[in-house]
């Protein structure tokens, strides 16, 4: 199989030792005010558990290590001050969830590395890209076919989408700040939003959705399976598709209309790629068969972990993928430590009461709301407190299950109390240059200003609000969930 396209997310710089200190300090001075100051709700075990959690969610962001380091540095303090059982310190990586986000970055490595993606890309701009906004349609087509199998939306939107974004807009002679710049804003502003969107609409769209899954079934005792997640988010997300391409055409006007040399673009790079590889042939018939097995999960009773390892099984024995590709995959790898140490520590925050006592006294605010209201309150805060996130499942870690119990709380359905929140743990990626993996990619670009792109971020929020909270409550009444 040829190698992955390279991406283009530009390495950040190191850091030097002052600000490697800086990092650490900011990581390491409330941990230890937790661990050792009392705290009048928690007893001692409770407190040092949560030390070591807000320690570690807070390495996530400051990013003094890599995530695995971090998490690793966790899970090895948890042992050795024996705030966790030594019978259940390695419990997280035993779960199925953590297995299933390792399998999803081995399918996107697939689809990467077999260019499928960019052919499917290139297929949709050919075919439907004669004007700028049937083009900001077939760009997220591109991104809603590719997302159930590239669960992170820097690889999908930053490693594939976007660089043809950046192709057309040169292909149109854009320059950034200058020459024909609207239209280069126009096909960015149209990338990322509907990438994070793309994420929203399936379990397996974005890497924290699974973890989502995992904490609405300890916390709400609710079962998030792929077909569930897709049947609540199909019409939310279907007509969020088919607006948002539009509210940034009437936002941001591109200035140019006729889009006819994109599709020239796309047709000479296809021919180039030429007719299907039998690798690429291989790699569709397997994640046809993955979907349906997903689909037919509640009735097989196979669970979908199982069926994508079945499917990582069948690429590895048709050559799609080698087993020295698997090995080498990095992404795949680091996700599995950090995930599944993440996993074991929320479940041990679940277990020794303290995401129900920090609930209980941080959402006073909503006690004898209604059902309707509290929910509405709670998704509104939980969506734009991600101004203070520079990631999705950090913000997910820390607070989903917070939020979820609140809402349980408050009498709203567990099912969609725990599908609302996990919509919006993608849709809040809205708002800023820096909330998720592939905004600083697009925001690189040049194409977009600060201030434009949290302008329009922030008006977009409130359609993704009446979308997905809005009409998406009368889709779920629809369904029989509340």
């Amino acid at each position: 199989m040829t190698a992955p396209p390279t991406s283009v997310v530009r390495p950040s710089p190191p850091q030097s030792g002052r600000s490697r200190a800086i990092r650490w300090a900011i990581v390491l001075v409330p941990g230890l005010l937790l661990y050792f100051l009392p705290l009048p709700l928690l007893n001692p075990a409770q407190r040092h558990l949560l030390a070591i959690f807000v320690a570690s969610i807070v390495a996530l962001v400051a990013q003094p290590v890599a995530m695995g380091v971090s998490t690793l540095i966790a899970v090895t303090l948890l042992a050795l001050t024996r705030t966790v059982e030594m019978d259940r310190i390695f419990s997280g990586y035993a779960n199925p969830t953590v297995w299933l986000i390792f399998t999803a970055f081995l399918f996107a490595r697939a689809v990467t590395g077999t260019r499928f993606g960019m052919r499917v890309a290139y297929t949709f701009i050919r075919r439907f890209g004669r004007r700028s906004l049937t083009l900001g349609y077939s760009i997220a087509g591109s991104d809603l076919v590719l997302a159930p199998f590239i669960p992170s939306d820097t690889a999908r939107g930053g490693g594939i989408i976007c660089p043809i974004v950046e192709s057309i807009a040169t292909a149109m002679k854009c320059e950034p700040g200058g020459k024909n710049n609207d239209f280069g804003a126009f096909l960015t502003l149209v990338g990322f939003h509907t990438t994070y969107t793309a994420s929203a609409m399936f379990l397996t769209g974005m890497a924290a959705n699974p973890l989502i899954a995992e904490f609405a079934r300890k916390v709400a005792h609710v079962d998030l399976t792929w077909t569930r997640w897709v049947l609540g988010s199909c019409v939310p997300g279907g007509l969020a598709l088919l607006i948002l391409p539009w509210a940034i055409f009437k936002l941001q006007p591109p200035g140019l209309y006729n889009t006819e040399s994109a599709r020239d673009l796309a047709a000479d790079e296809l021919r180039k790629m030429g007719p299907l590889s039998r690798h690429e042939r291989w790699l569709v018939a397997i994640l046809l068969l993955v979907m349906a097995g997903w689909v037919t999960s509640p009735w097989s009773g196979v669970s979908n972990t199982i069926v994508a390892l079945a499917g990582v099984s069948a690429l590895l024995i048709t050559g799609v993928i080698s087993w020295q590709e698997l090995l080498t995959e990095q992404r795949a790898w680091e996700a599995l430590i950090w995930f599944g140490g993440l996993i074991m520590i929320a479940d041990e925050l679940l277990r020794a009461g303290v995401v129900q006592v920090l609930s209980q006294r941080a959402f006073v605010f909503f006690h004898g709301w209604s059902a309707p209201a509290a929910l509405a309150g709670l998704v509104l805060f939980y969506l734009y407190v991600h101004y203070a996130f520079a990631s999705m499942t950090a913000q997910v870690t820390v607070l989903y299950p917070g939020f979820l119990a609140a809402a349980l709380a408050s009498g709203v359905n567990p099912l969609v109390g725990g599908l609302a929140l996990g919509y919006f743990s993608n849709l809040n990626a809205a708002m800023t240059h820096y909330g998720t993996g592939s905004a600083p990619v697009y925001f690189g670009t040049g194409y977009v200003s600060q201030r434009t792109w949290w302008k329009v971020g922030f008006l977009l929020s409130f359609i993704n609000v009446t979308l997905w909270l809005g009409i998406g409550l009368v889709w779920w009444k629809i369904l029989g969930w509340w």
